[in-house]
């Protein structure tokens, strides 16, 4: 679904990205953790086209990605999570979910407001259909955000720490949202986040980048048992402590 082939990202004379080389099969739920300013957000950001590879290749679904047809590509492909949830706040909840569907994928008003109801009811907001998103918690914005997604019906999601920016209440309830559409959907799913547990339980496999480098990848279990890079052990063992 996804390959990245050499990737490297500058910004200014700032070496973001290096080499950094990864393929996400069909299916595959990817999580990517590593400390603040590895490379994180700017790798799974690259996926999507917001940012632009300054050498390499990055492929979805066996296209390659230009500077032309990123846009029509990723729009085909790839639904995105951030942390700030991103929703219209002039528009409602509703309105929110069926605007890209509508607008852009030029799908039937009433086949997308279905499709909106019943994502609604998965992230267990059905009753907040018609409020706007700031009348809504910020744990109940980005179960918002996480239903568009799943109303676009992408082939990929995409979620860059989609709780860092929630108070310690709220994150497990759109953990355990996430933890719901990786058992009951065969979406790709690629993870920036800083939660172990959530790793532990969603992932396929496990990428840790420092440096803008990825250093180690394992099946959750190899990764948090058996980490093989010096570095990895000493990550896990400062946050796997707090």
């Amino acid at each position: 679904m996804i390959k990245l082939e050499n990737v490297n990202k500058n910004f200014g004379s700032v070496h973001v990205l290096k080499d950094v080389n990864l393929t996400v099969t069909e299916g595959e739920k990817l999580v990517i953790i590593g400390p603040s300013g590895s490379g994180k957000s700017t790798t799974i950001r690259c996926m999507n086209g917001l940012e632009e590879a300054t050498s390499g290749k990055v492929i979805i679904e066996g296209t390659l990605l230009t500077h032309k047809n990123k846009l029509q590509i990723c729009r085909k492909y790839c639904a995105m999570v951030f942390q700030h949830f991103n929703l219209y706040p002039h528009m409602t909840v509703l309105e929110n979910l069926i605007l890209a569907p509508i607008k852009v994928n030029k799908r039937k008003k009433d086949e997308v407001v279905k499709e909106a109801y019943k994502y609604l009811e998965v992230v267990g907001l059905t009753d907040k259909a018609k409020v706007y998103p700031q009348t809504l918690s910020g744990g109940q914005q980005q179960r918002v955000a996480i239903a568009r997604a799943l109303v676009s019906k992408k082939e990929i999601i995409l979620f860059d720490e989609p709780t860092s920016a929630l108070d310690p209440e709220t994150v497990q309830e759109v953990l355990d949202i996430m933890c719901k559409i990786s058992k009951e959907t065969t979406t790709t799913m690629v993870v920036v986040t800083h939660e172990m547990g959530f790793a532990k339980e969603v992932a396929d496999r496990i990428v840790f980048m420092e440096d803008g480098r990825i250093i180690e990848e394992a099946k959750p279990k190899d990764f948090f048992e058996n980490p093989k890079s010096e570095r990895t052990k000493s990550f896990l063992s400062k946050i796997l402590t707090h």
